[in-house]
């Protein structure tokens, strides 16, 4: 990544300051549904950052929709096909990507109805959440946060990666999950997350982060 310089913020701060920065976002496809990424492995907690701002944006009368990528996982049929502890299916198979193109991203491309599935499948059950349909009126705001979600090319407006350095992402990783810290390096190897983001939050202590935006 090389030297970045970074600026001291409270969590509260940052979801501030990303709301005002969606208020005023105009949409790369020109539709009515801006759609932010929160991307971060899940020791960083991507999905507590994705919650403040959804709040900062209720508190501004913006409607948004938070979805975690892991509400899109694949059954566990598929996803471990070839072992619990498989990195390159991790890394390219776990998550469903067609099911987040057609049932999530689709509906918010201009013309659509803005009727999102917040999720899919239930990886605890193994099976179909069966949620309803949302829908998100004109100028509500897609809040999408998960791990390697900028590898997929999905059409977001606004990107954020939630960056651990390698020793705090080992300290912060569950020893049983610690297999999955090969995906990531190779992460930041192809994709570059803290250097392609809009915003970068490095976030090795969680109480005192720092930010680039």
């Amino acid at each position: 990544m090389g030297r970045v310089r970074l600026e001291a913020i409270t969590w509260d701060r940052l979801g501030d300051l990303l709301a005002d920065r969606l208020l005023e976002l105009r949409t790369a496809d020109g539709g009515p549904w801006p759609r932010l990424a929160v991307d971060g492995a899940p020791a960083a907690r991507p999905g507590d950052l994705a919650e403040r701002v959804a709040e900062a944006l209720r508190i501004r009368g913006r409607p948004s929709l938070v979805v975690g990528a892991e509400g899109f996982l694949r059954p566990a049929s598929v996803r471990l096909e070839y072992g619990h502890r498989d990195v390159e299916s991790y890394y390219g198979g776990w998550y469903d990507t067609g099911a987040l193109w057609r049932e999530v991203f689709g509906p918010l491309e201009p013309g659509g109805d803005g009727r999102v599935l917040p999720d899919l499948w239930d990886h605890v059950t193994d099976r179909a959440t069966r949620s309803p349909y949302v829908r998100l009126p004109p100028g509500g705001v897609l809040v999408m946060h998960g791990p390697l979600l900028l590898r997929h090319w999905f059409p977001f407006d606004l990107t954020v990666h939630v960056l651990l350095s390698p020793g705090a992402l080992r300290r912060r990783t569950p020893e049983a999950e610690h297999w999955t810290l090969p995906a990531f390096e190779r992460y930041e190897r192809e994709t570059a997350p803290a250097g392609t983001a809009d915003v970068l939050v490095r976030a090795d202590d969680p109480r005192h982060p720092a930010w680039r935006g």
